[in-house]
């Protein structure tokens, strides 16, 4: 009997001490300045830094850009009155340390969520390029020579012979090439130029057709100085379909995002391919 009271009495001591413990009061500014200050100073020192930075994270809760909240600074009353009164009411020390831990592991959480996101898109894009590619690879320039003709009014004049062969699923309305002229004593290409060339009536799939194109003869494929030995290397950068849009034509990711890829890759990667989501 005397036991059941003695726990009792002793339940109520601690229920008391804990009651008991200050809190802060963040209604009025004398209020939060007496309140953090004494709320502070209820704790053991070895608490108290992690007091001050448990201040900062709820403070800044909604907007930790900015905030290095391994390295953080005192806040003054006035800061946390300002920025948090709602969440740091009537929160004693310990409260503060946990609820501050709470939102680090719920801002750690969507972090992680948002970079395994990124990783997956990242990688579906990367996909969806080399996919592309290899389908435009399936249309191919089988060759090309460049040389200086005579217009029907006998004036010296650029052309372009191509054959192409269409070996991919789709008709093809427009193609989109890159052509370079160079010589073996020369560093420089004496042309660099992209441009469009829209197909008569469209190449269908499985067809090969050879065409003699002429380039504008006053701009670089005219110059008179390009030897008659130079090479014309063209390159596929693009198609279109019989609808006039662009097939294929996923971009590459760009370096910083291969970098990027490359860290999430390490950090995430075991986590993506588990289909953790």
């Amino acid at each position: 009997m005397w036991s059941l009271r003695l726990s009792a009495i002793s339940l109520s001591v601690l229920m008391i001490a804990g009651c008991s413990d200050p809190k802060i009061d963040t209604s009025s500014m004398p209020a939060s300045v007496v309140s953090v200050e004494e709320v502070r100073n209820s704790l053991p020192s070895y608490k108290r830094d992690e007091f001050d930075q448990g201040l900062i994270i709820i403070a800044t809760s909604t907007s930790f850009n900015g905030i290095d909240i391994l390295n953080p600074h005192r806040m003054n009353a006035a800061e946390i009155a300002e920025t948090a009164n709602t969440q740091m009411h009537g929160l004693t020390g310990d409260q503060v340390i946990q609820r501050a831990d709470q939102i680090l592991r719920e801002r750690r959480s969507r972090e992680r969520e948002h970079a395994i996101r990124t990783l997956k898109r990242l990688e579906e894009r990367r996909a969806k390029a080399a996919s592309d590619q290899q389908q435009l690879a399936r249309f191919t320039i089988d060759s090309s020579r460049y040389y200086i003709g005579a217009s029907p009014y006998g004036a010296p004049e650029p052309v372009i012979d191509l054959e192409v062969t269409n070996s991919t699923d789709q008709a093809i309305s427009e193609l989109l090439l890159r052509g370079v002229v160079t010589s073996p004593d020369r560093s420089a290409p004496w042309v660099d130029e992209s441009f469009y060339y829209v197909v008569p009536g469209g190449i269908e799939p499985g067809q090969t057709l050879a065409w003699s194109l002429a380039p504008n003869r006053f701009g670089p494929w005219g110059n008179a100085q390009i030897p008659s030995d130079a090479e014309l290397t063209i390159t596929l950068k693009g198609l279109k379909g019989l609808d006039e849009q662009p097939l294929w034509d996923s971009p590459e990711l760009t370096e910083h995002e291969l970098a990027r890829l490359e860290r999430l890759r390490e950090e995430y990667g075991g986590v993506a391919l588990s289909g953790v989501k």
